[in-house]
């Protein structure tokens, strides 16, 4: 009885530990994939707005990822028209390209989708290169809701010009009319003979 006491807690123990151990390989290859073991080195870029983006956002250089977003923060005092921070974690293995880069900015994924910041590199005949340990200003995202009011705007200012062509179209029928019963008129005389008499 005890010989089938000791099987049966070994072999519990057994799949706790198998358990355990699946479990943190799992953990630890989801880690990996995100970058969690890889040496890491922190950039302030500074915003006046953020436009919805969020701790843990990804920032891409040139497609890829290189970092996430750590922290968004206001500043205590008010920087080059930025009031925002944005601490990046980024990848030590780009800071060559990321020192290379050139402008910083908040896109959205589709049309509708998440937040990410956006690196864009520098020109290749520039040699201009940013120092990472301090702050960037970063370009302010574009906001949907101007571009929707300034579409609803030009949408309206072109029903206003379509609505005023259809009038002057209307007037221009109506002379046309006039031009066309004026040279019937004269087609008429010059039939019946009676173009150029007065009497």
């Amino acid at each position: 009885m005890e010989q089938k006491e000791f099987s049966r807690n070994f072999y519990a123990g057994l799949f706790f530990l198998i358990g355990v151990v699946l479990i943190c390989v799992v953990v630890l290859s989801i880690g990996m994939d995100k970058g969690i073991m890889r040496s890491k080195f922190k950039m302030r870029v500074l915003f006046s707005e953020v436009g919805g983006l969020v701790v843990g956002a990804p920032v891409r250089l040139s497609g890829v990822n290189v970092g996430t977003v750590a922290r968004i923060d206001f500043l205590s005092q008010e920087f080059d028209g930025r009031n925002v921070e944005v601490v990046l974690n980024l990848y030590d293995r780009y800071k060559d390209q990321l020192a290379a880069s050139e402008s910083f900015q908040i896109k959205t994924e589709g049309m509708l989708g998440q937040k990410f910041v956006q690196i864009n590199k520098s020109s290749e005949g520039s040699r201009r290169r940013i120092d990472l340990n301090k702050p960037v200003v970063g370009e302010d995202p574009l906001d949907v809701q101007d571009l929707a009011k300034t579409f609803g705007q030009t949408a309206l200012s072109l029903q206003e010009t379509a609505k005023a062509i259809d009038s002057m179209m209307v007037e221009v029928k109506d002379r046309f009319k006039t031009i066309k019963r004026i040279l019937n008129r004269i087609e008429q005389r010059l039939i019946d003979g009676t173009l150029f008499r007065v009497f």
